[in-house]
C-alpha cells in the first residue's frame, strides 16, 4: 500500500478563478465549482483535492490542462489522498510482459488494456497521455474517451504499470482492470447507423428533388432517378427502420407498448406505400424522401438519448469492487513461523472455516472473522455506518466488512465461507428490474388507436364515396405518413439528452435513462448518514495549527499520517499535502493500538499519552482532549476534529419538504448521534433511525412503500435497500460499491445535486408536455389534409422538416433554463459552509 506521491509544489494561489460558467462568480482554479463560503474563496478551491491536484499539474508542467479542460469538471475527491492496492496490476504486467517474450516476433512490447475512471473531456486525454510520456520506459499510449479506457505499451524492465496507475490516481483517475464482460456502447452502433442513413438520405433527396422541380416522367432519366430513389430507401429502411422495428416487435412479444411502436409503424407504412406506389406507377403513393429523412431524424434523436447516458457510466469502472482474496498464513494450532513461511494468495470462494489470513492495512475483511492475536482497529463505516473506527482485541468478533485502519496486519480466523458472507450478498450486482413507463405507454397506445382509426375510418368513407381504390389507399397512405411521431421520437429523447447534459456539467451524471420516469413517482427521500449526509472523512477544525507548524514538524507529521488508514490521519494528510510542499521523515513508523503512531521522538495521537506539556510549559489535554502532535514529552500543535455534515445539507432538506417530499435517515450508527443529527437538520426524529443493519434498511423501505422511494447511500451497507427503493443515487463512486446499482451519482462535497436533479426533472416534463401540445395540433392539421385528399408528397416533403423543426425550436426553449438552475458544478451547498455535525447554523 503506498500513498499518494509527495512533490514539491508551487506557490500559493492568491484566490478564486471568475468562471464564464458562473457569469462571473467565483469558481474553483481547478474544477470551477461554485465557491459557496468565505474560506473556500479564500483559498480559490472548492476542496483540499482540487487544491492538491491544482499544484500537482504546474509541477509537472502541464498547466496546458486547463486551456483543453471543459469550464466545469468534477471536483477531486478523497481518493487522491488514499492509499489503494494495486498488486493485481504488478501481476498483469508480469503477464503482458511474458506473453510478450513469447510470442512472434518476440520483440514486440507488451501490452496491457486498463479501464480508467474519471476522464470527462479532451484535457483528461491529454493530461493522461502527458503523465504516461513522462514514465520512464513509456512507449506509447492510446485513451479512449468513449469507452473510458487505455491501451498501453512500454519497454520491460523500466515502465512500472503500478507507478503509474499511482500517479493516475494522484491526479484524479482510477484505473482498474478491464472489464471482460463489457459490449460495443449501443451508441456506437447507432453512430454507424447515422452516417450511412444521413448518405442514403442525400441521395434520395438528390434524385426526388428533380420531381418536385416539374421533372416529366417522360425525361430520359426519369426511370432510373426512381429506382435510385427506390434503392437508397430501401437501404435506408434496411440499416435504420430495421433497429426501430425490431425493438418494437421484442416489446410486443412481452406485452408491452414500446415507444419504438409507433415509429415503427409509421416507417413501415410510409415505406410500403412508396413501394406500391413506385411499382404502380402513381407518384402520389411515393415518399421515399419522407422514409429515409424520418428514420434519419428518429435515430440521431434516439443517439442523442443513449450517447448522453454511456458518457456518464464510462466515468466508472467497469469492475464492481470487491476482495479479490486473502493471504492465507494456514489453519489454527500451527505455530506462527510454519504459518508464515506456508501462507499464500486464496480466492475467496476458496477459503474455509478455520483458515487463518492475514488482513493487510487499508483492506476489507471479506467474512465474519475472529481477531487471533493482540489488538487491531477496524473502521465499520461502510457496514454498518459507525463514523469512529473501534479497538477489537484478541479473541473478539470481526464482521465482514469492516477494513483494516491500523498499519499493521491483522491476523485472523476464517468463521464462515465467502458464499455465506454477509459482504458477498451487499457485492452482488442482480438484475436490475424492469420499469414500464405507464404514462408514455397511454400516449403510445392512444397515439396507435387514434392513427390506425383514423386510417382505417378515412379509407371506408372514401371507399364508399368514390369506390376508387387506388385513391382510397393513397388517402390512407397519407394518413399513415404525415401522422408523424416526432414529439416521442425526435424531442423527448433530445429534451432528455439536455437535461442529462445540463445535470452532468454540475456534477450529476444520470447512469439510467428510465430514471426520469421514475422521478415521477417519488413521494419520499432516504439518506444514508455516514458519507451520505455527512463527509466521508472528519473535519479539522483549527487548520491554523498546521499552518503555525515548521519545516520539520510538517514532515514527521506526514510520515506519520501519510499510509494509515484511520481517518483521523487522512484528514490530516489531505489538509497537509492541500497547503504546501512536503518531505516525509525517514524512519519506521510504530503504532500502538488505541493510542496513537510514533515515529523516534514524535508521536501523534492521544494528548496523555507520550506528554502532557503545552508548549507553555503547562499540562496539555487530558484524556478525551484533542489529538496531539507530540515530540519528547512536549505537544507541538493540538488538532480538533468533528464529523460534519455536507455543506447546505439543511437548506437542501428544507428545499425538498417544502416540495413535499419526505425526507428520512436510516443509518447503522448510534440512535443518539442519529436523532442529534436529525435535530440538526430539520428532520423529524421519528422519521431518523439509527442502529439499522443492511437487512433491516431493505426491510424498512418494503414495509413503508419501495416504489415511491429515493434511496441515497454510499457504502455497501446500503446495497440491500439500493436494490428495493424505485430510485437510488450515491455521492461516493471511488469505492466501487454502489455506483454500478445506482441510476445516478452526484459529486462534490454538497447534497444540492438531489434538488438540481428533482428541478430538471420538473423543466423537461413540462418540456414533454408543450411537445404534445403542439404534436397534437400539428396531427390535427396534418392528418385533417390527408383524410381530406389534399395530401401529396409534396406537401409532405415541406410540412415534415417544418414540423421537426418547430419542435426542435420548441425543445431548445423550454430546455433552456436548465442550464441556469442551481450553479455549477454540484455547488448547490447553501450559505452555510461545512460545520460539524450536532452544531447548529453557523453565524
Amino acid at each position: 500500500m503506498s500513498a499518494a506521491p509527495q512533490l514539491p509544489l508551487l506557490a500559493e494561489p492568491t484566490g478564486p478563478a471568475v468562471s464564464a460558467g458562473h457569469r462571473g462568480k467565483p469558481a474553483c482554479r481547478h474544477c470551477g465549482a461554485a465557491l459557496v463560503d468565505a474560506r473556500m474563496r479564500e483559498t480559490g478551491f472548492c476542496c483540499s483535492g482540487c487544491a492538491y491536484v491544482f499544484r500537482l499539474v504546474h509541477e509537472h508542467g502541464l498547466a496546458g490542462y486547463y486551456g483543453l479542460k471543459d469550464t466545469v469538471t468534477v471536483p477531486a475527491d478523497a481518493a487522491v489522498f488514499q492509499s489503494r492496492d494495486y498488486g493485481w496490476l504488478g501481476t498483469a504486467q508480469s503477464g503482458a510482459e511474458a506473453a510478450a517474450a513469447a510470442g512472434r516476433p518476440p520483440s514486440r512490447p507488451p501490452e496491457l488494456t486498463l479501464d480508467v475512471q474519471g476522464i470527462s473531456c479532451a484535457g483528461c486525454v491529454w493530461l493522461i497521455e502527458r503523465l504516461f510520456q513522462q514514465q520512464p520506459g513509456a512507449r506509447d499510449i492510446f485513451v479512449n474517451a468513449q469507452l473510458g479506457s487505455m491501451r498501453l505499451r512500454w519497454l520491460p524492465g523500466e515502465f512500472s504499470a503500478q507507478e503509474f496507475a499511482r500517479k493516475l490516481q494522484a491526479f484524479g483517475y482510477l484505473a482498474g482492470p478491464s472489464d471482460p464482460g463489457r459490449t460495443e456502447p449501443e451508441s456506437r452502433g447507432l453512430v454507424r447507423r447515422v452516417g450511412l442513413c444521413a448518405a442514403f438520405a442525400m441521395n434520395v433527396m438528390l434524385f426526388t428533388l428533380p420531381t418536385y422541380f416539374g421533372m416529366e416522367r417522360t425525361f430520359e432519366y426519369a426511370g432510373l432517378f426512381g429506382l435510385l430513389s427506390l434503392g437508397f430507401a430501401t437501404l435506408s429502411f434496411l440499416v435504420g427502420g430495421s433497429y426501430f422495428i425490431g425493438r418494437a416487435w421484442q416489446a410486443l412479444r412481452m406485452g408491452v407498448l414500446h415507444i419504438d411502436m409507433p415509429i415503427a409503424i409509421g416507417i413501415a407504412g410510409a415505406y410500403a406505400g412508396s413501394v406500391y406506389g413506385w411499382l404502380s406507377g402513381r407518384e402520389r403513393f411515393v415518399y421515399f424522401d419522407f422514409v429515409s429523412t424520418f428514420i434519419l431524424l428518429m435515430l440521431v434523436g434516439r443517439w442523442a438519448q443513449v450517447a448522453a447516458v454511456e458518457r456518464n457510466r464510462r466515468r466508472l469502472l467497469g469492475q464492481q469492487a470487491r476482495p479479490q482474496g486473502v493471504r492465507v498464513l494456514g489453519a489454527q494450532g500451527v505455530p506462527g513461523p510454519a504459518r508464515d513461511s506456508a501462507s499464500r494468495e486464496v480466492p475467496l470462494d476458496q477459503l474455509r472455516v478455520g483458515d487463518l489470513f492475514a488482513g493487510a492495512p487499508g483492506q476489507t475483511v471479506p467474512v465474519d472473522t475472529r481477531l487471533v492475536a493482540g489488538e487491531a482497529v477496524f473502521s465499520l463505516a461502510s457496514i454498518s455506518g459507525e463514523a469512529e473506527p473501534r479497538v477489537f482485541r484478541e479473541g473478539q468478533r470481526v464482521p465482514a466488512g469492516s477494513v483494516n485502519v491500523g498499519r499493521a496486519d491483522a491476523v485472523l480466523a476464517a468463521l464462515q465461507p465467502w458464499s455465506e458472507s454477509l459482504l458477498a450478498r451487499l457485492l452482488e450486482t442482480g438484475e436490475r428490474p424492469g420499469w414500464r413507463h405507464v404514462f408514455l405507454e397511454r400516449i403510445v397506445r392512444g397515439y396507435l388507436v387514434g392513427i390506425l382509426f383514423l386510417a382505417v375510418a378515412s379509407g371506408v368513407v372514401w371507399w364508399i364515396r368514390t369506390g376508387d381504390g387506388p385513391r382510397t389507399w393513397a388517402v390512407v397512405t397519407a394518413v399513415l405518413v404525415v401522422s408523424c411521431p416526432c414529439a416521442i421520437g425526435l424531442a423527448f429523447p433530445l429534451a432528455d439528452e439536455m437535461a442529462t447534459t445540463a445535470l452532468r456539467r454540475r456534477g450529476v451524471f444520470v447512469r439510467e435513462n428510465d430514471l426520469w420516469a421514475k422521478l415521477g413517482g417519488v413521494r419520499r427521500v432516504v439518506f444514508d448518514k455516514t458519507g451520505t449526509l455527512t463527509l466521508e472523512t472528519p473535519v479539522l477544525r483549527n487548520p491554523g495549527a498546521l499552518l503555525g507548524l515548521d519545516a520539520e514538524a510538517r514532515s514527521a507529521l506526514l510520515a506519520l499520517v501519510r499510509d494509515s488508514e484511520h481517518p483521523v490521519s487522512q484528514c490530516l494528510c489531505e489538509n497537509l499535502l492541500a497547503q504546501g510542499p512536503v518531505e516525509p521523515l525517514p524512519g519506521n513508523v510504530r503504532e500502538t493500538v488505541g493510542f496513537g503512531l510514533e515515529l523516534g521522538d514524535w508521536s501523534l495521537g492521544r494528548a496523555d499519552w507520550r506528554g502532557g506539556e503545552g508548549p507553555d510549559g503547562k499540562a496539555g489535554p487530558g484524556p478525551g482532549g484533542a489529538t496531539a502532535l507530540v515530540r519528547s514529552g512536549r505537544i507541538v500543535a493540538s488538532f480538533s476534529f468533528a464529523d460534519c455534515v455536507r455543506p447546505g445539507a439543511r437548506a437542501e432538506i428544507a428545499a425538498l419538504q417544502r416540495q413535499g417530499l419526505s425526507v428520512h435517515i436510516l443509518s447503522g450508527d448510534a440512535g443518539p448521534k442519529v436523532s442529534k443529527l436529525a435535530r440538526e437538520l430539520g428532520v423529524p426524529e421519528a422519521d431518523a433511525l439509527g442502529e439499522m443493519t443492511p437487512l433491516g434498511k431493505a426491510e424498512w423501505l418494503g414495509q413503508r412503500g419501495a416504489d415511491d422511494a429515493l434511496m441515497l447511500g454510499d457504502g455497501a451497507n446500503d446495497s440491500l435497500a439500493f436494490d428495493r427503493a424505485l430510485c437510488r443515487g450515491t455521492p461516493v463512486v471511488h469505492r466501487g460499491v454502489l455506483g454500478g446499482k445506482a441510476d445516478f451519482y452526484y459529486l462534490g462535497r454538497g447534497i444540492g445535486g438531489i434538488r438540481e436533479l428533482l428541478d430538471v426533472n420538473a423543466v423537461r416534463r413540462r418540456t414533454h408536455m408543450l411537445i404534445l401540445v403542439f404534436s397534437v395540433a400539428y396531427n390535427a392539421l396534418a392528418v385533417g389534409l390527408a383524410v381530406a385528399g389534399r395530401m401529396n408528397p409534396l406537401v409532405a416533403a415541406v410540412l415534415m422538416p417544418a414540423n421537426s423543426l418547430v419542435t426542435l425550436a420548441l425543445v431548445s426553449a423550454g430546455m433552456r433554463r436548465v442550464f441556469f438552475i442551481g450553479s455549477p458544478g454540484g455547488a448547490r451547498q447553501g450559505g452555510d459552509g461545512v460545520r460539524p455535525a450536532g452544531q447548529g447554523p453557523a453565524g
